[in-house]
């Protein structure tokens, strides 16, 4: 019993003594995670200078992109072929793609020989083969009258610029067609298939194994963005974001990229790692000084790397008793499939005894722990290495996304990954180790890379589809010129109807007269108070404009809340409470004795008899305040003041808002004229010659006019142009049938636009996987800040992803795409007859002055032109564009509401002196 422990002792004490001699010996092999992580920075500058346009031409590890815009998404479907070319058998499947849960895809397949003579023949001699074999395949599968889409693995390195054409860079593995390289081998396919002429194939799409590997898996799993073989050869892809690859056009979205990492370190920056066995086996390839990272690490090379390494252990006698073979000494007797074997755990050693007695070296037991030892350090080099390049494109991607942590999935697919009994264990631990803020999902890839091109013409087919029904859900809303001058031809004819003394009454813009009879000229001075109510807010300012050379207008506010309650209680309620605060402001001021000129800013739509007596037509913006309706608001205000007794003020004007607007800048810009709010609603005012407004009695000099276009269409001369959406977010909202042009211009309905589009395109499959969240059903949810912000140029996708996340909407890169797409669809229609309304006002003014050319200014105030990231600029071209000639102008107005309403009072405190001045003449 004793003597069998000792014996046992006496083995480990001899393995563990041997082993630790090699792993001395093949000391450089053993890589440290420290030099690991080196590498793997080292990888991450190639990819850098692959992806760049300066650096790509010298780049060895090439990142070729592949034009391949998506994983599949589940929707796919359809009957599609599939070719293989890439090794010694040339493989065609026909795959089918239902929406059937148990069986998605069904897939039958043939594989054909390539002979040696047509490998190395000509490339004509190539192609007419493979089209000779699809004819047969097509032939047995009785489909030859159906031209069905294909789908071409091509595994060799090719430079692609769209989905459906690779020029062949090299010949790679053991193909040596000629005439093929620097050829686009769609090309080359399709002519011989023409030449036939006994079928057609509409080829979408050629795909590198590594990306079919990545398609495969992604469809059954949509985290996989990367994909990975580790076989004969060895090379990866991965999602880059599209603003990374200078070598394409466009920065939205991603696209997977073949980064071709064989090459890796053929330019010498892997010398220090490669050991001699590294520089002996590169010597004797078809191809020295190229695919080095390839010959370290891929399964052609692992046995021949092992050979190496025993024939100089045995030289130096540390194996074999030194006895050397003319079989061990000939290239290829030891093959990567020997390597896995030796290296099972339970049968490793008995295989090992096998192998070694086939090459006559007569092995002992130590002999056979030796070589099995040399096996495990070479093939756990190549997991290492692997894990190394890999953690580099892991890290990038979670530099990319910008999350503290990656999830995500590795499609993978390789003889040696599959067949190495250790293999995947050691790359999962070791890539864990290397990016440990990650959690990578490894999927082995079940049918490989044919299935993998099925489902990249699945997708692309899908996407072919999806993008045409999408532009032609979107082409409603893209107007073209003709379109746009009909908008502005009728907004002319209902400005002439709102003006008409017979035709007001029923015009649906009502053109309002405000008593404002001129802009400012400067001589403006003294102490106004301006009110300002137009909302859930209301404004006190004081105001104080000084005149002569150094103009300047002081402005002191307070502002104070209106609840509820008071917005939606009686008339006298909220008047009292108004006269509250102006009381609370003039203590605070204290200013209680003057009896100050007032203006009063009042929002809502108003039948003005004078400058200082506006009748309320009606409520909006949720105020509903009883006994208001058909009264004058000055009143009102007087006989709160009344009621207060504490204080008196001089009410001069009520002011609408946007021609508060006009007022301001035109304080600044004598040449403005008009006046513009695109914000949460929309309207425009501007200075239309008395003899034009029949609906006030004088002929003499002009007045501003109040349009209210936000009604222009109510009666129906929009029809044609409004789309199903405007017509959902019109019946849905507080106020069907009214202020249409409102409803399709301004910042309160965009979102509800864009929100109504978005549920059609997800039910109809095209976005967020056709799931209809609970969020995108609640009404109002897509604030215009949203469409702002989605829409800024200087957003990368993964931003509007995180908005549409904060949205409770899960989307995809493309889901980004196409709701950013929408958003500016929609504002750019908002712009442009925001744009042709405009166009017709300054004609308008043009023709009034008998004018061949207009200078004149407009006054801009509202969230949606100063905040949206182009609205401005469209509306701009729109109006250039519309009116050529007219050379218009656009300040923006710093608050009109209040420096405005002071402003008209000051102007109307001129006006009555000139007037009181003139009756005196009289």
């Amino acid at each position: 019993m004793i003597a069998a422990q000792l014996l046992a002792y006496y083995f480990t004490e001899l393995k563990d003594d041997q082993l630790k001699k090699i792993d001395k010996y093949l000391f450089s092999m053993r890589f440290s995670d420290d030099t690991l992580k080196d590498i793997m920075g080292r990888f991450r500058r190639e990819l850098e200078n692959g992806l760049s346009r300066d650096t790509n031409p010298t780049a060895t590890v090439k990142m070729l992109p592949t034009f391949v815009r998506s994983i599949p998404d589940g929707s796919e479907k359809g009957d599609f072929i599939a070719l293989d070319l890439g090794g010694s058998n040339f493989r065609i499947l026909r795959v089918k793609v239902t929406r059937d849960k148990k069986q998605p895809v069904q897939m039958e397949s043939q594989v054909y020989d390539t002979p040696d003579d047509v490998i190395h023949g000509s490339g004509t001699q190539l192609f007419d083969h493979v089209a000779e074999c699809l004819g047969d395949f097509m032939e047995k599968q009785k489909i030859k009258d159906k031209k069905l889409p294909v789908g071409f693995t091509f595994s060799f390195p090719c430079a692609q610029t769209k989905l459906d054409e690779a020029v062949l860079v090299t010949w790679t593995k053991k193909f040596k067609s000629s005439g093929v390289e620097g050829m686009d081998v769609v090309k080359l396919l399709n002519k011989a298939i023409k030449k036939r002429g006994d079928y057609e194939a509409d080829i979408m799409a050629v795909v590198n194994d590594t990306t079919g590997t990545m398609m495969t898996c992604g469809f059954d799993d949509q985290r996989c963005e990367v994909g990975i073989i580790i076989g004969t050869g060895t090379n990866a892809c991965y999602m880059e974001e599209l603003r990374h690859i200078d070598l394409v056009e466009g920065d939205e979205g991603r696209m997977c990229i073949n980064t071709e990492w064989g090459a890796f370190g053929d330019d010498g920056s892997l010398e220090d790692i490669r050991t001699e066995f590294d520089r002996e086996i590169d010597r004797g390839s078809m191809n020295p000084g190229k695919q080095l990272f390839e010959k370290m690490a891929s399964g052609m090379y692992m046995g021949e790397l092992v050979r190496l390494i025993l024939v100089k252990m045995a030289k130096e006698g540390l194996l074999f008793e030194g006895r050397i073979t003319p079989e061990l000494l000939t290239r290829g007797k030891i093959e990567t499939k020997h390597v896995s074997a030796i290296e099972k755990s339970k049968e490793g050693l008995k295989k090992c005894m096998e192998i070694l007695s086939r090459l006559g070296v007569e092995p002992s037991h130590e002999d056979c722990l030796a070589v099995q030892h040399v096996c495990t350090i070479v093939s756990f080099r190549s997991a290492n290495l692997i894990a190394a390049t890999l953690g580099g494109i892991l890290s990038r991607l979670k530099e990319n996304k910008g999350v503290p942590r990656l999830r995500t999935t590795v499609g993978i697919d390789g003889s040696l990954y599959k067949m190495h009994p250790q293999y995947s264990r050691r790359l999962h631990k070791t890539v864990r180790r290397l990016v440990p803020d990650s959690d990578v999902r490894f999927l082995l890839s079940e049918s490989g890379s044919a299935k993998g091109a099925a489902m990249v013409t699945a997708v692309a087919y899908r996407l072919a589809d999806q993008a045409r029904q999408i532009t032609q859900t979107m082409a409603e809303f893209r107007l073209s010129k003709a379109q746009l001058l009909e908008v502005k031809k009728r907004m002319r004819t209902e400005i002439e109807n709102g003006l008409g003394k017979k035709t007001h009454e029923d015009a649906t813009v009502k053109m309002l007269p405000t008593f404002v009879r001129s802009t400012p000229d400067g001589t403006e001075n003294g102490d106004f108070l301006a009110l300002d109510l137009g909302g859930t807010n209301f404004r006190v300012l004081l105001v104080k404009i000084r005149s002569g050379k150094r103009r300047t207008v002081e402005m002191h506010n307070k502002i104070y809340a209106i609840p509820i309650e008071v917005m939606q209680g009686t008339g006298e309620e909220l008047f009292d409470h108004i006269v509250y605060c102006i009381s609370d402001f003039l203590d605070y001021m204290g200013m209680k004795s003057a009896r100050l000129p007032l203006g009063f800013t009042f929002s809502f739509p108003c039948h003005q008899k004078s400058l200082d007596a506006g009748i309320l037509v009606n409520w909006t913006k949720g105020f509903k305040a009883t006994d208001c309706e058909g009264e004058d608001v000055v009143e009102l205000l007087r006989e709160g003041i009344k009621r207060k007794e504490e204080f008196d003020l001089d009410v001069v004007a009520v002011v609408n808002d946007t021609v508060g607007t006009m007022m301001t800048c035109a304080y600044e810009e004598p040449t403005c004229e008009v006046g513009l709010i695109a914000g949460t609603g929309s309207n425009a005012c501007y200075m239309e010659e008395m003899r034009n407004i029949e609906t006030v009695e004088g002929d003499q000099g002009r007045m501003c006019v109040n349009m209210e276009w936000g009604a222009f269409g109510d009666n129906g001369c929009l029809d044609d142009i409004r789309t199903q959406y405007d017509r959902a977010v019109d019946e849905n909202s507080l106020n069907e049938g009214k202020q249409r042009y409102e409803k399709m211009c301004s910042g309160m309905y965009l979102g509800e636009i864009v929100r109504n589009i978005l549920i059609d395109l997800t039910k109809r499959g095209f976005l967020f996987r056709g799931q209809i969240s609970e969020t995108l059903k609640t009404r109002g949810i897509f604030e215009t800040k949203f469409l702002s912000q989605i829409e800024s140029d200087r957003l990368a996708l993964l931003q509007v992803r995180s908005i549409l996340q904060q949205l409770g909407l899960d989307s995809t890169c493309d889901d980004s795409i196409i709701v950013k797409e929408v958003c500016g669809t929609v504002s750019r229609r908002a712009a442009q007859i925001c744009g042709a309304g405009m166009a017709a006002v300054v004609d308008k003014i043009r023709e009034n002055r008998g004018l061949d050319h207009l200078d004149i200014t407009v006054g801009v105030d509202g969230t949606l032109y100063k905040l949206h990231p182009h609205f401005s600029r469209i509306f701009h071209q729109t109006v250039k564009e519309l009116a050529p000639k007219c050379d218009v102008n656009f300040l923006l107005s710093e608050d009109g509401s209040g420096k405005g309403a002071a402003l008209i009072t000051a102007v109307g405190c001129r006006q009555r002196e000139q007037e009181a001045a003139a009756a005196a003449q009289h």
